[in-house]
């Protein structure tokens, strides 16, 4: 039998780092795990207490908004407000959606069909680049990275694209690369955007994560984007709230609501008791975010001073909770999913390889910064010892 949507689905390469881990792990062996950037700070107090007395409610058992709580939604608007300076309709331009993964798949089904096209950052965050497919459209992959200028790159790609593509998806800072751009790159790509009239869809993930006081800009700063421009925000990194999937799609009124008029269709919103938490604690408990940034930090100057000083350069990011670490010179030649691999049998420790972010990957492997210092120091003890043609 054929299934229509998941045919052409490459094997998902991070599941053979994930093998040979549990393999490893079932052998008694510690293993390191900086593969899946999968958060494991605490998800604020104040969300877990808001959620157990919600969830007693019989009340709250029911369906709830497709769209979200009216009290959610102006908390997203308030969060805007004091974090960004930018002022939103909490009844026309906010939507929660069940995790930005489901916002942004979902959006794409929205925007996209079969003869669109679709700008999207290669590498690229896996979902950023089957979003567009799975809705039929085309992708048009724009290399991001180290000696790439992204701006030139969109420009070039858009002139010689047809069909026009009607969507550029952006994130920044961006997984797997950690670029990082200013306001002033925002405010370029929306002028770029209102003159030829694009929509831009920026995942702002990491928005809370950026390093030596670097503070990532909302592209909604930037003039005019509400007439371009939607962005998602997430409660996963900055909130520590991973497993609860909470995010929000916020910007121009008439992407926010033609994304409700589907999802009235596919969903009656995320458990209640999730989104009454969510509110409290964006209301509530609105320094957070710092305290994950500065443990993120720590872990990143621990990883990148280790790394250093066995040999192994690598440009420490300004933000997300990764390191996008080129393959050193003496082990290129091997690939980033046999690399992986080594890394894993050889030093116990698991990474992402950069093939499964998609072309211009494989140079890299993606540590994410999901372990403590102590434990990122004994990773790099190990990398020491089983990389023994470094320097």
């Amino acid at each position: 039998m054929e299934f229509r949507r998941i045919t052409n689905l490459p094997p998902y390469v991070f599941t053979i780092i994930d093998g040979l881990k549990v393999a490893a792990r079932r052998a008694g062996e510690d293993v390191i795990d900086l593969g899946f950037g999968n958060p494991d700070l605490p998800s604020p107090q104040t969300a877990v207490d808001k959620l157990c007395e919600a969830v007693r409610n019989p009340r709250n058992h029911r369906y709830s908004a497709s769209r979200g709580i009216p009290k959610l939604r102006q908390a997203v608007a308030d969060l805007y407000q004091r974090r960004f300076g930018v002022a939103l309709d909490p009844e026309t331009e906010a939507i929660t959606t069940i995790g930005a993964k489901e916002g942004f798949s979902h959006l794409m089904w929205v925007l996209l069909q079969p003869g669109d096209a679709a700008l999207v950052p290669s590498p690229s965050y896996p979902i950023h680049i089957w979003g567009p497919l799975f809705a039929g459209a085309d992708v048009r992959e724009i290399p991001v990275g180290t000696g790439e200028d992204f701006f030139e790159n969109v420009q070039q790609a858009y002139r010689f694209s047809w069909p026009r593509p009607r969507v550029i998806v952006l994130s920044f800072p961006h997984n797997p690369t950690t670029t990082c751009v200013d306001l002033a790159f925002m405010q370029r790509m929306v002028d770029f955007a209102r003159e030829n009239e694009v929509l831009l869809v920026h995942d702002n993930a990491y928005a809370e994560l950026g390093f030596d006081g670097f503070r990532p800009p909302s592209i909604l700063q930037a003039d005019g984007a509400k007439e371009c421009a939607v962005e998602l925000y997430s409660m996963t990194k900055a909130y520590s709230m991973a497993g609860w999937r909470m995010a929000y799609l916020v910007g121009k009124a008439e992407v926010v609501q033609a994304l409700a008029k589907l999802k009235s269709y596919l969903d009656y919103g995320a458990f209640q008791p999730i989104q009454i938490a969510a509110t409290v604690t964006l209301n509530e408990d609105p320094d957070h975010p710092e305290q994950a940034q500065a443990v993120y930090q720590s872990r990143r100057d621990a990883l990148c001073d280790g790394l250093a000083r066995i040999g192994w350069e690598v440009e420490p990011p300004r933000g997300t909770m990764f390191v996008w670490a080129p393959i050193p010179e003496p082990y290129r030649e091997l690939g980033s999913v046999e690399f992986a691999s080594m890394l894993v049998k050889e030093a116990k420790v698991a990474t992402s390889p950069g093939i499964g972010f998609g072309p211009g990957g494989d140079g890299h492997v993606r540590f994410a910064l999901i372990e403590n210092e102590q434990r990122i120091g004994q990773g790099v003890r190990n990398l020491r010892r089983a990389l023994t043609k470094l320097g």
